[in-house]
């Protein structure tokens, strides 16, 4: 098979927590759900949020874990990681998540549970002009990106674009070349996050099959360049979903996912949602 923590931007430390307090007040105002045609998630009320446990993850009052799946943020590493920048990240992730929605009344739009019995959500803060999007203060903050699952989900327009304005602006996440977009031409920064979650863009050179497996190849050295493949079982997928894998070839795009190692720097795509056409 071909993780994941996520520094952010170069402010002062001492600067860093007023400089998020701001941000994500001034994010609070403007930033407002902008519902696709085909949503159907309702949002209902779940009550006050007891605790934050990192950037995307909180409990509520009445003791339910929740998940905000369509999002990921830097992990935070074990007590006495040596990946000091990871937690730095991950710090910051999580006491914006806290500052957004801790002690506060919320409101869940679910669709289901993970395997540890984590309600996977979006969730808004209540609002008299309107729920406030959770994930899209964090995503146009630049403390989190799109997860390559949303787009397996309705009302994720918001979240698209909130992250977009982000990376244009090189804010948070985006303005530290460990979390940016890697460059699919350079393979070994592409390894560099190896075991991790990873956005990587560049020009696909070529895509072939062979046998169950359709590969989207970065380089003409497959045994050194970075490489998307494609189980053949998943093909009518991304086929219904408008992405013709055979179509790739010659197109520029970013992938988003767990980056491995196969020779060279590997992601295996499973979801459409994982790659994205930005040449259009």
């Amino acid at each position: 098979m071909r993780g994941h923590p996520l520094r952010t931007g170069a402010d002062h430390p001492c600067l860093r927590p007023l400089l998020v307090i701001l941000a994500i007040a001034g994010l609070l105002i403007s930033t407002r759900i902008a519902e696709a045609a085909d949503c159907s998630l309702g949002p209902q009320n779940a009550g006050p949020v007891a605790s934050v446990t990192d950037g995307r993850t909180f409990v509520l009052a009445d003791g339910r874990a929740v998940r905000l799946a369509m999002i990921e943020v830097p992990a935070l590493p074990p007590p006495g990681s040596a990946l000091q920048r990871q937690a730095t990240a991950g710090d910051r992730s999580r006491n914006a998540l806290e500052e957004l929605v801790g002690g506060r009344d919320l409101l869940l739009a679910s669709f289901g549970a993970d395997r540890f019995g984590r309600v996977l959500a979006r969730a808004y803060l209540p609002d008299s002009q309107g729920p406030k999007a959770v994930e899209a203060v964090l995503l146009a903050a630049g403390l989190a990106f799109v997860s390559p699952y949303a787009g397996n989900h309705n009302c994720v327009a918001d979240l698209i674009a909130a992250e977009r304005t982000a990376r244009g602006a090189k804010l948070g996440l985006w303005a530290d070349a460990e979390f940016a977009t890697r460059n699919a031409d350079d393979p070994d920064a592409v390894r560099a996050a190896r075991g991790r979650f990873a956005i990587v863009e560049g020009k696909v050179v070529s895509v072939r099959e062979s046998g169950a497996t359709i590969y989207v190849n970065f380089g003409r050295r497959w045994d050194e360049d970075f490489t998307v493949t494609i189980s053949k079982r998943n093909e009518r997928l991304f086929a219904g979903s408008g992405l013709m894998p055979k179509s790739l070839a010659g197109r520029r795009v970013r992938i988003r996912g767990v980056v491995e190692e196969r020779g060279g720097p590997w992601i295996e795509a499973i979801l459409p949602g994982q790659i994205e056409i930005v040449d259009r």
